[in-house]
């Protein structure tokens, strides 16, 4: 076999098996830092010998082989020489490579959720958080996670660094918390899977509107979640909303790279498979208690998702569902998304005013999409050089190119284009008209 191909077996392997083995590791050695370390040097090992010797039978196993072979190297290293440590180390010698992988898979389940848990800890900044789920519950590399987020390579590298310093030094145990503890900390892990979800799919900025492998990492994020909190409503919320969202992504993007809205997507495109696994998830949300504002959300691109045209959406449901959202999350970003809705439900005049009733809040000041959502308003009412200037603006606070282009083309046309045909604005999952 090639060695390309090898390595793209490695990267295969690796993205799938590594949240397993630092998982098992950090409940052998107790530091999810150590862990991935450990796991790392049982990569490298694998770029050095598979080229030479073939690619394993069971690659998994290899993998976790050798970094239990790293983690007994550790413990002697340290000097471990408390009852436990040493009691540790003989058990860990004492099993072979395949029998290393079956003592692991016994807590996988359990080794899985709580490095879920470790990598979102609050304790960690959002930002940290993000690159350090990608990292070690992801797999992916430092490079790839700093070209998604458009960060040097070596900027990434400290955040991941300081992350794990951060939970070395604050002393966060390898544990599953429970009660009350447990559900906060299962908010933080939606919270990061919600974040890298939607970056992926709108982009902050960039050439690309899209980046659909942070999408595709945010959906087997969200599916491990729930998987492993198969009793937490809106951890299949979330992985309902993602699912929904998701089946669009091939409909969303043109030949060229370009954009295409809402409005403007052909709905055959749109993936039903993972429509009809939002769908259910949904029941399966509604079934373990009150919605939450992953399931709420998931509701209305469900409501996106089952209608035939875009003519056909209803948005007098969308509304009420916003209703909804905003008891739960009352923020300005849903207020505008809601005013969107009422544009379409009610038409433009009422949109535009409820709109203008959130237009002063000053977390909206620098979103682009609160200029973007009024020019939509004004160019349906026929003001097309007011929709001009708003267009106009909302080109110049974006940093996606994308974007850009679809804004400085509503701002070519408004006033000499039947507005009507002007294109619902569509953004992340708690995007306008989304």
């Amino acid at each position: 076999m090639p060695d390309s191909d090898i390595h793209r077996v490695i990267d295969a392997v690796w993205r799938i098996e590594s949240a397993r083995v630092i998982g098992g590791l950090a409940r052998i050695v107790r530091d999810v830092g150590v862990a991935e370390d450990l796991a790392q040097d049982a990569l490298v090992a694998a770029l050095k010998q598979w080229p030479e010797s073939g690619v394993p039978d069971n690659p998994a196993a290899w993998l976790m082989g050798a970094a239990k072979h790293r983690a007994i190297d550790h413990l002697r290293r340290k000097q471990l020489l408390q009852r436990k440590h040493g009691e540790l180390a003989y058990e860990i010698e004492s099993v072979t490579a395949p029998d290393f992988a079956a003592a692991l898979d016994d807590d996988v389940n359990d080794d899985m959720l709580r490095l879920m848990f470790t990598a979102c800890h609050p304790v960690l900044s959002a930002e940290a958080r993000v690159a350090l789920t990608l990292r070690m519950v992801g797999g992916l590399a430092t490079d790839e996670i700093a070209r998604a987020f458009l960060v040097p390579e070596a900027t990434m590298a400290q955040r991941i660094v300081r992350a794990k310093k951060t939970l070395a030094a604050k002393r966060v145990p390898f544990e599953l918390p429970k009660g009350e503890e447990r559900r906060e900390r299962l908010a933080s892990v939606l919270e990061v899977i919600y974040l890298i979800f939607n970056e992926g799919y709108a982009a902050t900025s960039g050439a690309n509107w899209m980046r659909a492998a942070l999408c595709e990492d945010a959906l087997r994020l969200a599916r491990m979640a729930a998987e492993l909190a198969p009793e937490e409503a809106e951890a299949h919320g979330l992985a309902a909303l993602l699912e929904i969202q998701a089946s669009r992504s091939q409909a969303r993007i043109g030949p060229n790279g370009q954009a295409i809205l809402l409005s403007e997507q052909n709905r055959s495109r749109w993936n039903q498979l993972l429509i009809r696994r939002g769908l259910a998830s949904i029941a399966r949300a509604d079934r373990l208690g009150a919605p939450g504002p992953y399931a709420i959300q998931a509701r209305i691109a469900a409501c996106h998702a089952t209608a035939a045209t875009f003519a056909e959406t209803d948005w007098n449901r969308i509304v009420s569902l916003y209703d909804a959202l905003l008891t739960v999350l009352p923020t300005p970003v849903v207020a505008l998304n809601r005013a969107v809705a009422v544009g379409m439900a009610t038409g433009p005049q009422a949109g535009l005013e409820a709109v203008d009733a959130i237009a002063g809040d000053a977390s909206l000041q620098s979103y682009h999409l609160l200029p973007g959502v009024r020019g939509e308003m004004l160019a349906k009412l026929g003001r097309g050089a007011e929709a001009r200037a708003e267009f106009e603006r909302a080109a110049a606070m974006t940093r996606n190119d994308a974007e850009r282009a679809v804004l400085i083309r509503k701002a070519e046309t408004a006033g000499s284009k039947d507005p009507a045909s002007i294109g619902a604005s569509e953004a992340g999952p708690s995007g306008p008209a989304d």
